[in-house]
């Protein structure tokens, strides 16, 4: 007697990126990485970038961005000011990040990640956090002075740089032979920062 066994149901991941009816490579790897920081980190107002290549030969370069539930990265020299004003990570809030989908083992240039941070857009005063609530509270008065204050030092040290360049998130999958499909997130920043002695 034999039994009839019918093939496992596509899991979310599978049926979404045959939705999507793309068969590129590239745009599965982004749905896949969208997928893995909606669901399992809990991002939110993820959106996809299409930047124009670095070279004639390279396709265009998709990008996502969201907003995190917290913070990523605060600059060593950032957080000292932030400690000087005693604001804390959770005062200031979190803001629209950018990813960049990649595989593990794909060809990356130093030209090629430059031009990626060459055309990664800026961040709209808009779409930084602010303090929400309004109340006669001389605490959050305070507070909301400090967030003003840190907001318009973090413009100054901008255009200097002098709390860090640019910075994204390289999204690395595997998936080679034996891969799990299993994502690692490498905080990436334009240029250098100096080294501290503890």
């Amino acid at each position: 007697m034999s039994t009839i066994t019918s093939p496992p149901s596509p899991s979310a991941l599978t049926s979404l990126i045959s939705a999507s009816g793309s068969s590129d490579p590239i745009s599965a790897l982004t749905t896949q990485i969208l997928h893995n920081l909606k669901h399992q980190h809990l991002w939110t107002s993820l959106q996809i970038h299409q930047l124009p290549s670095t070279t004639d030969q390279d396709a265009s370069i998709p990008l996502i961005s969201g907003i995190p539930p917290n913070r990523l990265y605060t600059h060593p020299d950032e957080q000292l000011w932030m400690l000087e004003n005693n604001l804390r990570d959770d005062d200031i809030g979190p803001e629209r990040f950018f990813v960049l989908p990649t595989t593990r083992g794909q060809k990356f240039t130093l030209r090629k990640l430059a031009g990626v941070f060459d055309s990664l857009p800026e961040v709209e005063e808009d779409e930084r956090p602010l303090l929400t609530q309004v109340t006669d509270d001389q605490k959050t008065k305070d507070k909301a002075e400090k967030l003003s204050a840190y907001y318009e030092r973090r413009k100054q040290m901008s255009k200097t740089q002098e709390w860090g360049g640019k910075r994204l998130l390289l999204a690395m999958v595997d998936r080679g032979v034996g891969g799990d499909g299993t994502v690692v997130y490498y905080v990436i920043q334009e240029g250098t920062v100096k080294p501290r002695q503890n």
